[in-house]
């Protein structure tokens, strides 16, 4: 749902307050799930793509010719490499998270719970001897990676208990996380207020008060 008080949030197309009504106007009869993130075009006022992991590839090359950015965060050289990395990284640590913070049974937490830290630390020393991910360069699995990353602190430590380190606790792991924040354009699309207040109200079960922790204080800027 849209905050309609807030003009960051209004829909500027539609005036639509929740997401399902951008699925009923690309179909009129629509009744499955809505998720987002959604890839909307305007002029055909459809769904493109409701994948995030799509989106991205899309938002890699296919626009090139429009933009005249030809950055490549999927080169072909590395893919393999890549799809490795993120085939771990997305069950063990973007979605161990959640199976550690959805856990209804003590023995499925502590599975996933192991699972995400062999995971960051596997990263961990990974990044010893590399700067990023995937070798010298930014890829798909560092951006895919820094989404989990950047709410670990604020947000999983506490709600979904994944407690054993921060990631200020992993040098190279917190080093990565800075070097992606400080990238040309990131740090606008950060905002860990509106994300703990997302975590901590959205999830009843978890956190029943829905009281939002103010802290803590994490300093993205600190130099590299």
């Amino acid at each position: 749902q849209a905050d309609v008080d807030n003009a960051e949030f209004v829909d500027h197309l539609y005036g639509f307050e929740f997401a399902h009504q951008l699925y009923t106007k690309a179909q009129s009869d629509y009744s499955g799930r809505v998720t987002v993130p959604i890839l909307w075009d305007k002029q055909t006022q459809t769904i493109v793509n409701n994948e995030s992991s799509e989106i991205i590839r899309i938002f890699n090359s296919a626009f090139n010719d429009l933009t005249g950015n030809t950055e490549d965060f999927y080169p072909h050289a590395l893919q393999n490499e890549i799809d490795e990395v993120n085939d771990r990284v997305y069950h063990t640590i973007n979605n161990g998270v959640y199976k550690c913070g959805f856990a209804t049974t003590q023995g499925a937490y502590e599975e996933a719970y192991e699972e995400l830290f062999a995971s960051l630390d596997w990263l961990e020393q990974k990044l010893a001897s590399q700067s990023f991910l995937v070798g010298e360069q930014i890829t798909e699995a560092d951006w895919r990676l820094f989404t989990t990353l950047v709410r670990f602190d604020s947000v999983y430590v506490g709600h979904f208990k994944t407690n054993k380190k921060r990631i200020v606790d992993y040098p190279n792991l917190w080093r990565l996380l800075r070097q992606l924040y400080q990238q040309s354009g990131i740090a606008e699309t950060v905002k860990l207020d509106q994300i703990k207040q997302h975590y901590y109200f959205s999830h009843t079960m978890i956190n029943p008060t829905q009281v939002v922790p103010v802290g803590p204080e994490i300093d993205f800027w600190q130099p590299l």
